[in-house]
């Protein structure tokens, strides 16, 4: 059974919705699943319309609390309430479509990987979203190959699955909650021995800004994180076994 953790801040609008195609695609797919939509921290109506999808389906398993702890700190959560054998991630907005999930579980069967990412640098990936963000992007793959040796060519795409045992031993040692949570968990990965596949991913990008909901705040914060993530690791050793 495959938990897909669904991390969600200000989704009241569509929440139920994507949460609802969701479930049909993996049901029309054949797949055992349960989703764990987590509500982090929102103002708005998003824990109501997550309960409300959780009363129209019982493989809707709900996570909530008030205090915001960032995109991080919501998986994180989701993953310490998940119980499938393999976790994955799916951004809440759906500009990546669930129909990935099947591809990347049938890809982890084929391939043996412990885990299985989305890239947008990939070849065979269709984008539709800004020049900036490419940009972006690209500049910042270069940063993290240079820091960390990660042969990843995207960190930041925001469908992912994992295997189950090696999720939950890297959870609890996990520091960062904001943005750049995801090189920790990928470098964490890496540590243990694990092998990751690439995946092309379809990108339907719905926001209007240049950035989406990525603003210039956030990237500043993903850059320190960043930094601090490469600091602890590489020079404090606070990961050592």
């Amino acid at each position: 059974m495959i938990s897909l953790v669904i991390p969600s801040y200000n989704e009241g609008e569509h929440i139920y919705d994507n949460l609802m195609t969701i479930v049909r695609v993996l049901d029309d797919a054949g797949i055992s699943y349960e989703l764990v939509p987590v509500n982090d921290g929102s103002p708005d109506n998003t824990r109501d319309e997550i309960m409300r999808a959780a009363e129209t389906c019982s493989k809707i398993h709900p996570v909530s609390y008030d205090v915001n702890r960032g995109k991080g700190g919501a998986i994180k959560e989701g993953v310490l309430n998940a119980s499938g054998d393999i976790i994955g991630f799916l951004d809440a907005d759906l500009d990546l479509s669930p129909d990935h999930i099947p591809e990347f579980l049938s890809e982890m069967d084929k391939s043996g990987c412990e885990v299985v990412i989305g890239s947008k640098m990939h070849k065979d990936s269709k984008l539709e979203y800004p020049v900036a963000r490419k940009i972006f992007s690209i500049c910042y793959y270069l940063m993290l190959k240079v820091l960390f040796g990660l042969k990843t060519k995207d960190t930041q795409t925001g469908v992912k699955i994992y295997k189950a045992d090696l999720i939950k031993s890297i959870v609890p040692k996990m520091r960062v909650k904001g943005y750049a949570f995801d090189i920790e968990m990928l470098a964490l990965a890496v540590r243990k021995g694990a092998r990751i596949s690439e995946m092309p991913v379809r990108v339907n990008y719905t926001r209007d800004q240049s950035f989406g909901r990525i603003r210039v705040g956030d990237i500043l914060k993903m850059f320190t994180d960043t930094w601090s993530l490469w600091w602890n690791m590489r020079i404090m050793k606070k990961y050592d076994d």
